[in-house]
């Protein structure tokens, strides 16, 4: 192959795995004139394919060093990941944090199988039947009928606690109708809003549709459902919904719905008429795309030392981001089986990058993974510095509301602002509605008013939990990955036993 032949033969001899400054612009310069080359043989037609073929995976694997290196470089100036010391971390679970976690201008983003092109869920937003007749006067009032154990499920919805695996059970694998259709009528956005609510259940419907197109085992309707809920969670108990105002929680409760939804360009098409809703909306879902994590994170972390405050927008991408992450704050019992099934999908593509002849993605590989190890990395390197920012911020926004709702309670000239009667009228409809569903004889009113709101407690329920998930994954590592399955299983039932023992 002539001069490109000496080229790749020398660039296979060079070592790349872990490129640092100045070899990284050599391989770029060196790769592209590989290319060059390739091309004008193609052109001329005196190429061999299996020659070909092999030259265009091997630059493929050139290109993922020079990726993993400049993604290292730049964690090693930026953000978090530059504290992981090399013996405190598995090599693969650090690239798979930087892979997945950062991104950098002009770097390559993930597959289109990892997460759905923000184009096709622009194509959800904007081009369907959803809020299209919103605002219409055939305003149908026929509601959507709740199974009977759908009703004992949703009973906790308030907790952080929450099953959604035995709601999504419980109606027939649809939960995330159920959780769209209850949070859309607690918060009075049906009313408010004029929403036709055949049309909200079959927005739902095809949600779910779309949702279980490709099967996945972790991305799938009872992860937006899961989401949705966490998100109704931490809304309601920081007493972040007392900030925000109704078109606000519409998005938050919107976007969290939709974050995940895998649109083929072809179905499934909605509309959104206001603009502002759009915005919203269009932030939030860009949130949960993890490249941008610590970015997202710095950001509002530097806006948490200015003095104007803390962007609105950008807060409710937190608040979506963190419950898109929240299942290692969640009950060991729930963490593990969403870890499970994230693996699952991970050993999929695996799966798939083998029979290509490809080599593994971090984490990939159901032979040599390392389950426990990453989860331990996920937890210390993003799970808990978000929840840490998520509660710094909560408690900067909401302090200020607590006392300011205190201090016109005790003076003579009430002067609310609008988001407090916002904040008034949701805790009002939320009071209502849950005492209004539950099975008992209707003594228990739950008070969700900014007097009420725990930030202390919310904290430290947070991180009781993760720090226990934490202490059990090391505890897996230690006994081995091999029998990580019967050792989790232990820890279950040893969980389940203590709950029975201890209410």
């Amino acid at each position: 192959m002539g001069s490109s032949a000496t080229e790749i033969e020398e660039l296979e001899n060079t070592t790349f795995k872990y490129l640092i400054g100045e070899h990284t612009e050599i391989m770029w310069q060196r790769l592209k004139g590989i290319l060059r080359c390739l091309v004008k043989q193609l052109e001329r037609g005196d190429v061999n394919v299996v020659d070909l073929k092999k030259n265009i995976e091997y630059a493929a694997s050139v290109l993922e060093a020079v990726y993993i290196d400049e993604t290292r470089r730049l964690l090693d100036t930026d953000d978090e990941l530059c504290d992981i010391q090399s013996d405190a971390v598995p090599s693969e679970v650090r690239d798979w944090l930087a892979s997945t976690f950062t991104r950098k201008m002009g770097m390559t983003k993930k597959k289109p199988e990892e997460k759905p092109k923000f184009r096709s869920i622009v194509h959800a937003v904007q081009a369907g039947i959803f809020v299209e007749r919103m605002y219409r006067k055939s305003f149908h009032l026929v509601g959507l009928a709740y199974p009977a154990a759908v009703i004992v499920t949703l009973k906790d919805i308030d907790k952080w606690s929450f099953d959604v695996f035995a709601l999504n059970e419980a109606s027939g694998e649809h939960s995330l109708k159920f959780m769209i259709y209850e949070l859309f009528t607690r918060y009075d956005l049906i009313n408010r809003f004029k929403i036709p609510v055949s049309c909200l259940i079959a927005f739902a419907e095809a949600l779910e549709v779309g949702y279980s197109k490709y099967k996945n085992p972790y991305h799938n309707l009872i992860h937006a459902a899961d989401v949705t809920q966490t998100v109704h969670y931490i809304m309601l108990h920081t007493g972040i919904m007392h900030w925000l105002n109704e078109l606000e929680i519409l998005a938050m409760v919107f976007a969290a719905a939709i974050h995940d939804y895998e649109h083929t360009g072809t179905t499934n098409n909605f509309h959104i008429q206001t603009r502002d809703l759009r915005n919203l909306v269009i932030e939030m879902v860009l949130s949960t795309d993890m490249s941008g994590h610590f970015q997202q994170i710095k950001n509002i972390r530097n806006s948490l030392q200015q003095p104007e405050g803390i962007d609105r927008a950008k807060t409710m991408s937190l608040i979506l981001h963190a419950a898109d992450i929240s299942h290692p704050a969640k009950t060991w019992k729930l963490h593990y089986r969403w870890t499970m099934a994230l693996m699952e999908e991970f050993f999929l593509q695996g799966d798939k990058e083998a029979e290509l002849g490809l080599p593994f993605s971090p984490l990939c590989d159901r032979k040599s993974t390392m389950v426990a190890q990453s989860q331990i990395g996920f937890i210390d390197f993003i799970v808990e510095p978000t929840f840490s920012l998520l509660t710094d911020s909560t408690e900067k926004i909401v302090i200020p509301l607590i006392e300011e709702a205190s201090k016109a309670e005790t003076s003579p000239y009430v002067a609310s602002s609008s988001t407090t009667i916002v904040g008034l009228h949701t805790a009002d409809v939320l009071r209502r509605s849950s005492a209004k569903g539950s099975t008992n004889d209707g003594s228990f009113f739950p008070d969700y008013s900014l007097a009420a709101v725990d930030l202390k407690s919310f904290k430290n329920n947070l991180v009781d939990i993760i720090q226990q998930n934490k202490e059990r994954w090391k505890e897996l590592a230690s006994q081995g990955e091999t029998d990580l399955h019967k050792n989790s299983e232990d820890l279950v039932n040893a969980e389940e036993k203590h709950a029975d023992t201890h209410p």
